[in-house]
Order: structure tokens, then C-alpha cells, then sequence
């Protein structure tokens, strides 16, 4: 009995060691924005129910060395989709929409490459990344962001994309249809998107410091500006502008305000004291957290993963044994990524404002963090991530130079 008693307490004293402190997490959000020259970040944990670690670090602007803080606001690019297909869940459990609604009988001008998919079109395809069309077909309709096209233009824009596969087969990851989403919640609500996700979605959850737009912050004081480390030293850069709509990816949001978000989704949509208040049913959230589209799955024995897809809003896959549910988000100088563990109780979001290094300070970041929670051992992922960048500006540079060699040499035949 004593010998178990010591290995249970052996066991119990690994697994609290290995979930780092916020002492800890201070150091690895501060290694990972040195290493990877990063202006700003914002980190928050969310455990069981509560708020667990919640902080910003670094610069808003490289310029005005103003620090980043909990409530400071990023663009959250992608992550912005699970706001859209949530604001879609409360449509169905109003009786607006059905999930396998045909499209044409909410926006009748819509259409696609042929009758077939224009016909049976659903709110789903939507959403999953399937209608058979390339990877980001038509993003030059809204990147970069000075495009003067109207929703009128984009639902009529479809019938001319060649697919490159068959309808509802394969996974592609495109924008533009999550812009029809948002042109659907629209016409059944009878308010702008902007707006539905601001006063059903944001006001209950109590997201008071966040936006679904960049022109709806009221007070800009405290918005992250994006930059860029591509052409060397760290380069400020505009605020993207907003799209037709933001259902793709307009939001500007906050760690301290994405906690509650994270949580009304660990919870299956119930919020408030004592989760007394729904936001949307367990049904729905099943329906969220379901597989819609296949995906590769990665097959490191690290996280021993068998299955791995897209689900409404979600990147879904699993990692010793436990559930992932996640999504990354990008626009010029701004990358995030938000991870839920439901069977841990556990969700991380990170915030970034500097291209390329942001993409591996939120992997690195976030990777470190779940592998702790999963009990795995330090795999050093901001150092790898480090090397991997200082190899690919290596490589950067070396294409540039060559560029400008053969400039160089052909001024010198004329």
C-alpha cells in the first residue's frame, strides 16, 4: 500500500510539473518573440471553467513601443469562420434555416459552375471547404483589400471558376463561399452580419472590447498593428480593410474576450452564472464539431492521431486519445490560432502582429502548451520553429540576390 501510495503521488507530481505555470508561460511567449522576431502577442488559457492565464506581451507598433495587453484587440482573420457557422446554429435552432437548406431558396442569384451543384448547393458546402473548386479560388475579389466588388458581383462570379475536382470529394480551402454565409445570415436576420454576430453572439457572452469589423471599434487605442519581417527589419503595416462582408474573417477580438468564447464552446453552448444561459444547443455543437470533409491525417507517433478533417468552422482531429478542435487565421501581419481539448476541458488561443515569425510563435506556442497538457515531454517547438524561419529567409534571400544579379547583368549587355 505505501509503494502506491508513493507512485501515485510520483504519477500525480509529473503530471502537475508538467502543465506550465504562468511564470513559465511568461518565458516561453517571451523566448518564442525573440527568437522569431515577432512585434506582439497575447496568450490565454482556459482550464475546467475558469480563466487560468491571460496576458499580452510585446508592442502593439514597433514604432510607439506601446505593450500589448489582455484586452488589446488582433485581427483574428479565420478564426472569425467559427463565429459565422455559430451565428448559422442559432438561425436553425430559430427555424429559419435548415443546416441542408438549398442555397438558391435563400439567395436565388447564386449559382454555381453547373446546374448539378447550383441545385443541390447546401448551406453546408458553404462551410466545408468541398464545393470543388480550387484552393482559394477568387480571393482576388477581396486580397488585397482595396477591391471594389459587391456581393452582387461575387454570388455571380461562381458560375465562371473551373472546378478542379468533384463536387463534394475533396478538401479545398477557400474564402469566398463563407462570404455567401455571411450574405444568408443577412437576408434571414434581417440585420447585417456585423451586426448579428455583435448583438447574438458578443453581448451574451459579455465580449465587450471585441469587434466584428475594423470600422466598428469605436476606440483604436488599444489595436495591434500588423507588420512584416519578409524584406528584413520589421515593417509596419496598414489595417486590412474590411470585406464585404466579415464572415470569412473581419474580426478584431482580444484574449481576455476569447476566453468566454472558448468556454461557451468546452461547455456545448451553455454560459453565465452557474451556466444557467444557452447559447446554442449540444446538438448543434455536435453538428459544429462533426467531420463534414475529410482531410490527411498526420501520422506522427508523437500524438499517435487515426483521424483528422473539417467539421463547421473547425479543423478537427485527435491527439493521444483526445479530441482537437482548432483553427488558424491570417491577414498581412496578423496570425492566430485558437486549440479546444473538450475531453481536457482545456482551450488556448494565441495572438500574433508580425508576419512570417507569428505563424511559429502560435504553433510553437500553443504546441508546447497542449503537449503539456497531454503529458508529453519538451520538444523544443520555438527553437525548431526558430531554425525552420532562418532557413527559409536563407532561402528568401538567396532567390532576391539571383533576382537582382540578372537585373544587374542584362543592364551591362545593353
Amino acid at each position: 500500500m505505501k509503494r502506491f501510495l508513493v507512485a501515485v503521488t510520483f504519477l500525480l507530481t509529473i503530471n502537475v510539473n508538467a502543465q506550465y505555470s504562468s511564470v513559465q508561460i511568461d518565458s516561453l511567449v517571451n523566448d518564442a518573440i525573440e527568437k522569431l522576431n515577432v512585434a506582439g502577442t497575447a496568450v490565454a488559457i482556459v482550464k475546467d471553467g475558469k480563466v487560468i492565464h491571460n496576458k499580452g506581451y510585446g508592442v502593439k507598433s514597433f514604432s510607439t513601443k506601446e505593450k500589448v495587453d489582455e484586452h488589446t484587440n488582433f485581427a483574428i482573420a479565420s478564426n472569425s469562420k467559427a463565429f459565422t457557422t455559430t451565428a448559422l446554429a442559432l438561425l436553425v435552432e430559430e427555424g429559419k434555416i435548415k443546416w441542408t437548406d438549398k442555397v438558391i431558396d435563400h439567395i436565388p442569384e447564386f449559382k454555381m459552375y453547373n446546374s448539378y451543384v447550383t441545385e443541390n448547393f447546401n448551406i453546408q458546402d458553404l462551410l466545408t471547404h468541398r464545393s470543388g473548386m480550387g484552393l482559394g479560388i477568387g480571393d482576388l475579389m477581396i486580397f488585397p483589400d482595396s477591391s471594389d466588388f459587391t456581393m452582387e458581383d461575387l454570388l455571380s462570379s461562381f458560375q465562371h471558376f473551373k472546378p478542379v475536382s468533384a463536387f463534394r470529394t475533396k478538401f479545398d480551402y477557400d474564402n469566398l463561399l463563407y462570404l455567401v454565409a455571411g450574405e444568408l445570415i443577412a437576408r434571414k436576420s434581417g440585420m447585417t452580419w456585423e451586426q448579428f454576430i455583435q448583438i447574438r453572439i458578443f453581448d451574451p457572452l459579455g465580449m465587450d472590447n471585441s469587434s466584428p469589423s475594423f470600422k466598428d471599434i469605436k476606440d483604436k487605442s488599444n489595436v495591434a498593428s500588423p507588420h512584416t519581417t519578409v524584406y528584413g527589419e520589421m515593417k509596419a503595416l496598414p489595417n486590412y480593410g474590411d470585406m464585404m462582408n466579415g464572415a470569412a474573417g473581419g474580426i478584431y477580438g482580444n484574449v481576455d474576450d476569447l476566453t468566454q468564447w472558448m468556454m461557451v464552446h468546452l461547455n456545448k453552448g451553455a454560459y453565465g452564472q452557474q451556466l444557467k444561459d444557452t447559447l446554442f444547443t449540444v446538438e448543434n455543437q455536435n453538428e459544429m464539431w462533426m467531420i463534414h470533409t475529410t482531410t490527411r491525417t498526420n501520422r506522427d507517433p508523437r500524438y499517435n492521431s487515426h483521424f483528422s478533417g473539417y467539421g463547421l468552422g473547425w479543423d478537427l482531429t485527435d491527439k493521444k486519445g483526445n479530441m482537437v478542435v482548432s483553427h488558424t487565421g491570417g491577414l498581412p501581419g496578423m496570425l492566430s490560432r485558437t486549440v479546444l481539448i473538450p475531453d481536457l476541458n482545456l482551450g488556448i488561443v494565441v495572438l500574433t502582429n508580425t508576419e512570417p515569425g507569428g505563424a511559429g510563435v502560435f504553433v510553437g506556442v500553443s504546441r508546447t502548451l497542449v503537449d503539456s497538457y497531454l503529458g508529453l515531454d519538451d520538444f523544443g517547438w520555438i527553437n525548431k520553429f526558430g531554425e525552420y524561419f532562418k532557413e527559409r529567409k536563407g532561402e528568401s534571400e538567396a532567390v532576391v540576390n539571383k533576382v537582382w544579379e540578372t537585373v544587374a547583368t542584362n543592364k551591362k549587355k545593353k
